[in-house]
């Protein structure tokens, strides 16, 4: 079973040194929110995850989620870490008081949810989405909705879902087949089937909370034509009491290649009663607000993941021995792989990487809270618009970084990352679906180039980029070499952005054949920005702590001259055309 220790102290030194946004700092709610409050919630989290829920990674993995006799039971352990994790009041941590849940902001909640998706994705899932719903819900749903249903899914004896997918539509949903009919009360009958519907059912909550998307029968066709419902699994009395079974079934859960301990089903819904959230035929607009923000989750998943690998890795190098370095000081026998060249760098990348991500997703944490609680419209505007663009690329990179760490991790452990022993080929194996779900990544890389460059709002990317080129305005003598190093290659994305603005207009097969690479390229220069940041404090209070400072500067040079080139290889592939590709015939 992989090893894992909670990076608590990194954590805590994005919250403490890098919450000197000005927009953030101003959001009253969280005036309270201080570093000793949330280094309790760090430390009582890693405690849970280290403890009670990494061991459910292997027991997941092994006994995977079953359907029989009609009913879903999860793998061993499942529950009764469940029941912990509601009563120690996880479920809420993000959550408005109203209904009970801490209040406490995206910039903890995402350290909390990449320790989760760390110890075991699988068993995250159950939770996750149940977050995403109630945020939907929270944003759209009639008041007597929120009342009736958002207190015991804050609690987290009720989880909620996402249902989209259909046999005839993914990615799109206008073709959607799932019919809505009303009734009399106002109320509807839902009837269709849903498919890929991450924890659709299981034994792990009293009650379910479906969030559909259908068709009414007077709709237009189309995207226009889809709305929102809530259709729990049991019908909930006035009271707020589970009533009768409603009229959904599983069908089937899906055999996958990872997250086995993950219930993905095929539901079948008949005349089974549901609710509209928003308006009519505004379905998607609703389901976005869930969509965006699990999107963003979903990042922080690869990220989750990419921790753990790499903490295997560096144990594993610090005690495998293999054959002799080139400055081999042993004189009996091999030298531990750690002192090989390739492997170090192998390690270096994972861990610049993931430090740099980490503090790229801290800033959009607050990013995010500025867009929905600052007084100000205008700057919640700015904000907003700044998720958007990041959205995608946080989704993408992050999933795709996982991919490249997770392979490099079983690299590292060399035969035995292969086998099922050390853990790590598991790995690999539940990332695997991070660069598929919510999206998959090239669709990721479209709606980037496509939707995000440009939007009513102006062009994002190039207040983006202001933005980033007025913080390297710095001082600081130790960071310009740095800083020097990032303006060329803010300079090639300068260009990139130009060209593939100028291709969406001329050559839309360029652009699209360009999508991913552009994606890359930003993505590169984003998390090539957060190090910035966190390299100003380290020269700044360098004596204070010269062991952590140290590390940073060190890893951060790393990435500046082995990572952030990799930015003009994907301008330079991007721009050699798509005729070639597009005029090619498979035989």
């Amino acid at each position: 079973m992989p090893i894992y220790t909670a990076p608590v102290e990194d954590m805590m030194f994005l919250f403490d040194k890098l919450r000197n946004n000005k927009n953030y700092n101003e959001i009253e709610k969280y005036k309270e929110v201080n570093s000793e409050l949330v280094k309790n919630i760090l430390d009582e989290a890693a405690k849970i995850n280290q403890n009670i829920i990494l061991p459910l990674a292997k027991s997941g993995d092994e006994n995977p989620t079953i359907l029989k006799n009609g009913v879903v039971r999860t793998p061993p352990g499942y529950k009764e870490a469940y029941a912990k994790y509601i009563e120690d009041g996880w479920t809420s941590l993000s959550c408005d008081p109203k209904y009970g849940g801490q209040g406490m902001p995206k910039t903890v909640s995402a350290f909390f949810d990449e320790m989760l998706s760390s110890a075991s994705l699988s068993f995250k899932l159950y939770s996750e989405l149940s977050i995403g719903a109630y945020n939907c819900i929270h944003h759209h749903a009639k008041e007597e909705i929120k009342n009736k249903y958002l207190p015991k899914m804050v609690e987290g004896k009720w989880s909620g879902t996402m249902c989209l997918t259909e046999p005839v539509c993914g990615t799109d949903l206008g073709l959607l087949k799932t019919k809505a009919v009303e009734q009399s009360d106002g109320t509807f009958k839902i009837s269709g089937q849903k498919i890929f519907i991450t924890s659709g059912d299981h034994d792990l909550t009293e009650n379910i909370i479906h969030l559909v998307i259908a068709r009414a029968t007077d709709s237009p066709k189309g995207t226009k034509g889809i709305s929102l419902f809530l259709v729990p699994k049991f019908k909930v009395n006035e009271d707020g009491s589970i009533g009768s079974k409603n009229g959904i079934s599983t069908g089937s859960i899906e055999s996958k290649m990872g997250v086995k301990g993950s219930a993905t089903c095929v539901l079948n819904f008949d005349d089974a009663l549901g609710y509209m959230i928003g308006s009519k035929n505004r379905g998607l607009n609703a389901m976005f607000t869930m969509m965006n923000l699990e999107r963003i989750v979903v990042g922080i998943q690869g990220l989750g993941i990419s921790e753990i690998a790499y903490q295997n890795s560096l144990s594993y190098a610090k005690e495998r021995k293999q054959g002799k370095t080139n400055n081999s000081k042993s004189t009996n026998g091999a030298d531990y792989i750690i002192e090989h060249a390739d492997i170090k760098k192998s390690l270096l990348n994972m861990k610049s990487i993931i430090e740099g991500e980490r503090a790229l997703c801290f800033w959009l944490s607050q990013q995010t809270e500025v867009s929905l609680n600052h007084k100000d419209e205008k700057v919640r505007q700015e904000a907003s618009d700044f998720v958007s663009l990041m959205t995608p690329v946080v989704k993408t990179m992050f999933t795709d970084m996982g991919m490249e760490i997770t392979s490099d991790a079983m690299q590292v452990h060399g035969g035995y990352g292969y086998t099922k022993d050390q853990g790590i080929e598991q790995l690999y194996r539940d990332n695997r679906i991070t660069p598929i779900y919510e999206g998959t990544n090239s669709i990721q890389a479209i709606d980037l180039v496509f939707r995000k460059l440009v939007n009513k709002n102006g062009d994002i990317i190039d207040r983006y980029l202001d933005m980033i080129k007025s913080d390297c305005k710095i001082g600081d003598e130790n960071i310009k070499p740095f800083v020097e190093d990032f303006n060329i290659y803010i300079e090639i994305l300068s260009n990139f952005t130009s060209w593939i603005k100028e291709k969406i207009e001329n050559s839309k097969d360029e652009a699209s054949a360009s999508c991913n690479d552009y994606l890359k390229a930003l993505g590169f220069v984003s998390i090539a920005h957060a190090w910035i940041k966190v390299l100003e404090v380290s020269f700044k209070d360098y004596d204070n702590n010269k062991d952590f400072y140290e590390d940073k500067i060190q890893t951060a040079k790393f990435y500046f001259r082995r990572v952030l080139p990799r930015v003009e290889n994907h301008f330079k592939t991007a721009t050699t055309g798509s005729d070639y590709i597009m005029n090619f015939n498979f035989k």
